[in-house]
């Protein structure tokens, strides 16, 4: 059996790796739990050190990398670049602040001393979907990796060229060999390789019903998972928005990665009185945005990572204008190569229809018409998910008031788009997933927080 990599904007299969067979994976297993046995008595200090090694590497082959995430799913080379330079930032975060994360921390009490101890547990699977494929590796790589464990990555199928490239970063950083390993294998495989005995905790970013899967999974054997799902980010706009920032906003992180990302803003819900201001602006914005060659820097989104993806989102557009939304602008195949799709503005988008209540990964916005600020908190919260959400206002105390208190997400903003920040929590609710990554809550949750009393 082979991992393919196609090229999503000629697709070309560009080459074929070979998946493991069952002696390799066991064989890469016990290389990492060996590993960790020497890792974890390593210096926080060392291992900060290592990670800003990393940090270097990732610059020195920003190119190629920013290269092998365009050529394996379609992402614009600019923003690739970025994804990059992101990585190498959070490597840097966690050099510069995990020694202080892990330092125990004195606790009175009767004892003569009694404090809690930080350690690592030992191996994390780490399931990574294709969307982010540097970036996605990295946010659990850094924390896990200064933490004291191991990783083992079982990435997407299609982004074989970038997994293994994460695993050459940690080389060439001087990482202790087999500290960090990548499983070329099917999702078939995931279920045993979560039961075996010496992986301690998995992580996976996916949609929700892969998930499920995997929480059952790790529940059955009783390991620690965190998991960051699908979502269908709310943005509300109130009447007091600066309706010019708020679409440059909105537009921003709807185009984001071709719209293809877990905390893409993807509902748009209105107050009546500036419905019709931000949907003209909001549509004639989208409407300008340029499809075509990832690597034309001049061009705002490549196409889709997969051809099938394309054909996901436009059997979701269609159900939604045959339900009467209406199509505002994109909403169409293009005659050409490539899993191409232009930015797509659905209106009056009502309750019933796909795209109110399903995730819309890919370029399409939802524009959702609301009476008043109660209602559009109401629709903001009426769905399954709970990732990202965000606000817009001229009053950001009445902004931080709904952000915090109001909005049933794991992360909110006011007046801007949302995004992963390696100094903030990051995770969703509901069924967007459970647990965090990155900031210093992301690393206490794959160590042992252990108690120590000395009489």
């Amino acid at each position: 059996m082979f991992l393919k990599s196609i090229n999503p904007a000629t697709g070309e299969v560009i080459r074929e790796y070979e998946e493991f067979h069952s002696d390799e994976i066991d064989q890469t297993i016990e290389a990492n739990y060996q590993a960790y046995k020497l890792w974890r008595k390593e210096q926080p200090s060392k291992r900060a050190e290592l990670l800003l090694k990393a940090a270097k590497v990732l610059r020195e082959k920003q190119e190629g990398l920013a290269f092998n995430i365009t050529v394996e799913m379609g992402k614009n080379i600019k923003e690739a670049r970025a994804e990059v330079e992101k990585c190498a930032v959070v490597c840097e975060y966690y050099a510069d602040n995990g020694v202080n994360f892990l330092a125990s921390e004195n606790i009175p009490t009767e004892a003569s001393e009694s404090y809690a101890s930080i350690r690592p547990i030992g191996p994390v699977l780490a399931i990574m979907p294709w969307n982010f494929p540097l970036w996605q590796v990295f946010r659990f790589a850094a924390p896990t990796l200064m933490a004291g464990n191991v990783g083992l990555l079982k990435h997407a199928s299609n982004v074989p060229a970038c997994a293994l490239a994460i695993e050459n970063v940690f080389v060439e950083a001087g990482f202790p060999k087999d500290v960090f390993k990548t499983l070329l294998v099917r999702s078939s495989k995931v279920e045993k390789i979560i039961g075996d005995k010496r992986v301690k905790a998995v992580t996976l970013t996916g949609s929700t019903p892969a998930g499920k899967a995997v929480a059952s999974t790790a529940g059955k054997y009783l390991k620690k998972c965190v998991l960051e799902l699908g979502g269908s980010d709310p943005y509300l706009i109130l009447k007091d928005a600066d309706i010019d920032a708020a679409v440059n906003a909105c537009v921003a992180g709807r185009i984001l990665n071709a719209g293809q990302s877990c905390i893409g803003a993807k509902r748009f819900i209105i107050v009546d009185e500036v419905y019709n201001e931000f949907a003209e602006k909001f549509t004639d914005r989208m409407r300008d945005i340029t499809i075509g060659d990832p690597f034309d820097e001049s061009k705002d989104m490549g196409p889709l990572a997969r051809s099938n993806f394309r054909e996901d989102i436009h059997r979701q557009v269609e159900s939604s204008v045959s339900k009467g939304a209406k199509l505002l602008t994109g909403g169409y195949i293009p005659n050409r190569d490539g899993a191409y799709y232009p930015a797509t503005v659905l209106g009056d988008v009502q309750e019933g229809m796909v795209a109110y209540h399903e995730e819309l990964f890919g370029p399409v916005a939802s524009l959702i018409r609301a009476k008043d600020e109660a209602d559009a908190i109401r629709i903001a919260n009426d769905t399954v998910f709970g990732l990202g959400a965000a606000v817009f206002t001229r009053d950001t105390e009445r902004g931080k008031h709904i952000a915090e208190y109001e909005l049933e997400a794991g992360c909110c903003f006011v007046n801007d788009f949302v995004r992963s920040d390696p100094r903030m929590p990051f995770g969703g609710v509901k069924e967007s997933g459970y647990g965090r990554e990155l900031s210093y809550h992301g690393m206490m949750e794959f160590v042992n927080v252990k108690g120590v009393y000395v009489k």
